[in-house]
């Protein structure tokens, strides 16, 4: 098995037009120079703020659903290069020459990948719409960026895969008869960025000898209807953002943004969960610290008071 490295993939005329040329051939295309240093470096310390705790109560951090990944949701809301990046013109161009110019930013999320040697995150395309009702294979395209450098449990691609059968999960003894000799792996710097077709079939390799922290935007068009299990979890929600961030759009950016798109709002929604007694206890344990600490604040008050009396 052969592979290229970043350099032996980057694309020397980084316009919108090779990029989609690349994407129709390969199903994956690379953005070199997508972030300046000082937008890297902001988006990193934004994004890690936010992996310092698991999100609870009033506290904002991230969300744990499985055991080597922790997910950081709606980084649009979180600094000013995660938009910038979202909106970057040759981004833009070929999401709308490669999807059509019903094509929306449809979701923006990160997580950090912890170091191990399981094979947890195998080869698959991605299934998000509603296959019993689709017959055609729509596009969707996720720009990649990393931000940690991958030396390790990079992602990986399958170069031609694309538009070629609904999106699922591969069986490993279908792995052994893919044409694995022509994977793109994606190996680089902090910053690397990369577009592709998510019918490919792809994946995080491994072992992850290094934590990777990486944010991935989806792009397609909304009024495709969406598989069960992602209405079920809302997770095409239309985009939070933050009104810090939104002052120099144009009506081209908004529509891509989906201002005033309704689509997919399901109003009211309340998410189900598989650790319901687990929260409950939670929220017991949580309430009965909140009542012994309102009790002990009024002990030591009262004593203050007794002990001035005294004196």
């Amino acid at each position: 098995m052969t592979h290229e490295s970043l350099e032996e993939q980057m694309i020397q005329a980084p316009l919108a037009s090779s990029i989609v040329q690349h994407l129709e051939q390969h199903g994956i295309a690379l953005i070199p120079d997508l972030l300046t240093k000082p937008q890297l470096h902001s988006m990193q310390r934004a994004f890690a703020a936010r992996l310092g705790r698991l999100r609870w109560n009033d506290v904002e951090g991230y969300e744990m659903s499985e055991r080597y990944r922790h997910m950081v949701q709606d980084v649009l809301t979180l600094h000013q290069g995660f938009v910038d990046a979202a909106l970057d013109r040759r981004v833009v161009e070929a999401v709308n020459e490669y999807i059509g110019p019903n094509a929306e930013l449809c979701e923006a999320k990160g997580w950090k990948s912890l170091p191990t040697k399981r094979d947890f995150h195998g080869w698959h395309g991605d299934m998000w719409y509603d296959q019993a009702k689709v017959k055609q294979i729509p596009r969707e395209l996720k720009l990649g960026i990393y931000l940690t450098d991958v030396k390790s449990g990079a992602f990986k691609y399958i170069k031609a895969t694309h538009g070629k059968q609904h999106p699922r999960n591969v069986q490993r003894r279908e792995v052994e008869q893919l044409d694995t000799s022509n994977v793109a792996e994606i190996l680089g710097p902090a910053g690397s960025a990369f577009l592709f077709d998510t019918s490919g079939i792809h994946r995080q390799s491994y072992p992850i000898l290094e934590e990777r922290q990486a944010v991935f935007y989806c792009y397609h068009d909304p009024s495709v209807p969406l598989q069960a299990e992602d209405v079920e979890y809302y997770r095409y929600h239309p985009l939070l953002l933050n009104a810090a961030f939104l002052g120099d759009l144009s009506d081209d950016d908004q529509k891509l943004l989906g201002f005033g798109n309704k689509t997919n709002l399901n109003p009211s929604f309340e998410r189900q969960t598989s650790h319901g007694g687990f929260q409950r206890l939670s929220s017991a344990a949580f309430k009965a610290k909140l009542v012994f600490g309102e009790y002990r604040q009024r002990f030591w008050s009262k004593m203050r008071r007794l002990v001035g009396a005294t004196s």
